[in-house]
């Protein structure tokens, strides 16, 4: 395989470090290598993603936000003896054994910093027969160029809203644009699949899935993320997330260093609602701790 001039001077997403990844490592922690943590089965996703039988996750190492409360933390940000690297007909070939395995759909999980490497095997697994859907799910921290160059390879987008303000996103995330970028990126994301499509069994084929999790003494933020979906379109399907639990380096701020509760959670979806939101999954409570992820174990989500 040739050299990619995309990688020579990488904009993938929106950091436009312009590092050579050949020579260097981008913020995100990735040469131009591809490096994977996890492949399988996961049962853990919004249910038109999950079904009965799976969907095909693939978790790629690395990623271009330094989110401090990351239930990934250990594949997005400590990832070096997680990882396997892989060259783009071995990940082909991947994907077609998740389809052989009777996964409703290949789940690409943080794809935003290698989508140059991305384009090119999605191109050439469609050619060799993979027939099922494409997930493209991200933390919302997307390029939109980037993402004009995925139109036709790409069946739904799942992406987060994590922020509205740039704030929070400095804050918590280090990233100084987070507020400036997600507007565009839903936008082009919409524009591409449109709203979303399920079979008759409830399974997801094409469409916009937008995720965003409630943290905790953050209502504020949460009801400007919802005004701006339903700006957007109050027909965009939305999961509202309870799972916020304390990890990684959220012991240093205070104020989310601590769980979600009822009351909060309620407060936002009851928004939802009042806002004209009403195709929105929600979770229990008892979702936060029991969706923490193991990546040191063969099965990250055997507990999940």
């Amino acid at each position: 395989m040739g050299i990619d001039p995309q990688l020579q001077s990488c904009v993938s997403c929106p950091r436009h470090c312009r590092v050579n990844r050949y020579k260097k490592i981008g913020f995100c922690g990735l040469g131009a290598e591809l490096l994977i943590s996890h492949i399988g089965l996961h049962h853990g996703e919004e249910p038109p993603i999950s079904g009965t039988r799976g969907s095909g996750a693939i978790f790629f190492s690395g990623c271009n936000l330094r989110c401090v409360f990351c239930q990934n933390f250990q594949i997005s940000q400590a990832f070096q003896r997680r990882s396997r690297q892989v060259g783009r007909e071995e990940l082909v070939d991947e994907m077609l054994h998740l389809q052989e395995q009777g996964a409703h759909n290949i789940n690409l999980v943080s794809p935003s910093h290698i989508l140059p490497q991305l384009t090119a095997a999605l191109s050439l697994a469609k050619n060799n027969g993979l027939t099922i859907p494409v997930v493209y799910n991200s933390n919302g921290y997307d390029s939109v160029t980037a993402l004009k160059k995925m139109r036709g390879l790409v069946d739904i987008y799942l992406p987060d809203i994590k922020y509205h303000g740039n704030d929070p996103g400095r804050r918590y995330s280090g990233v100084p644009d987070y507020g400036d970028i997600i507007p565009g990126v839903l936008a082009e994301m919409l524009a591409q699949v449109g709203m979303l499509q399920t079979d008759e069994d409830g399974i997801a084929r094409r469409g916009l899935l937008v995720r965003h999790l409630v943290l905790p003494n953050h209502l504020t933020n949460s009801r400007e993320c919802l005004r701006l979906i339903k700006k957007l379109s109050p027909a965009i399907t939305l999961s509202i997330m309870s799972q916020y639990t304390p990890c990684h380096r959220s012991h240093k701020f205070p104020e989310i260093n601590r769980p979600l509760n009822a009351a909060e959670y309620d407060e936002i979806t009851n928004y939802a609602l009042d806002l004209g939101l009403e195709h929105a999954f929600v979770q229990e409570m008892s979702s936060q701790g029991s969706s923490m992820p193991d990546f040191d174990r063969p099965q990250p989500f055997a507990d999940i």
